[in-house]
């Protein structure tokens, strides 16, 4: 699924879910308990696939969109997200708890899957662009559950791509 911003005058990439996520940057078995936990998890994630290198610039940036407004979406996924000069591309995780987490979402919901994404201050396009794709995505109930079923990252990969 792409989404064509290029009629809207966006610039536009090759950036999407299935280009920006391999199988280190997504984790089954998430453990923290906390909005704070589990951003802190996904950020490891990004360090360990070597995706982000200042992860206290990171941190900061990712804790000042959710001071704003809370990236918990509907239907147990948020988004965590934030535009750091720490990176240079896109780059993006996904993280799956098994318990439900309190995210402040829109529908006071807890989250079981993480979805976050850092872009570049200066970008605006491939982060509007990949957010508006995951919110596409996710709509569809048959495919967070088969998500939230999923044994590893090859499988979420496989699901993301059909």
């Amino acid at each position: 699924m792409r989404i064509d911003f290029s009629r809207r005058g966006f610039y536009t990439s090759d950036m999407n879910l299935k280009t920006v996520l391999t199988k280190e940057t997504i984790t089954l078995h998430l453990k923290g308990t906390t909005k704070e936990e589990i951003i802190n998890e996904l950020l490891d994630i990004l360090v360990s696939a070597g995706k982000i290198q200042d992860r206290a610039a990171a941190f900061a940036a990712v804790m000042d969109r959710e001071q704003k407004m809370s990236t918990g979406m509907k239907h147990g996924i948020a988004i965590p997200h934030g535009k750091s000069a720490t990176v240079k591309d896109l780059v993006a995780c996904i993280g799956i708890s098994n318990t439900a987490v309190d995210f402040d979402s829109l529908d006071h919901e807890p989250c079981r899957i993480f979805i976050m994404t850092l872009s570049p201050l200066e970008k605006t396009g491939p982060h509007l662009q990949f957010l508006a794709e995951v919110s596409l995505l996710f709509k569809s109930a048959e495919k967070r559950a088969e998500i939230l079923k999923a044994e590893s990252p090859e499988q979420i990969l496989k699901i993301l791509a059909e």
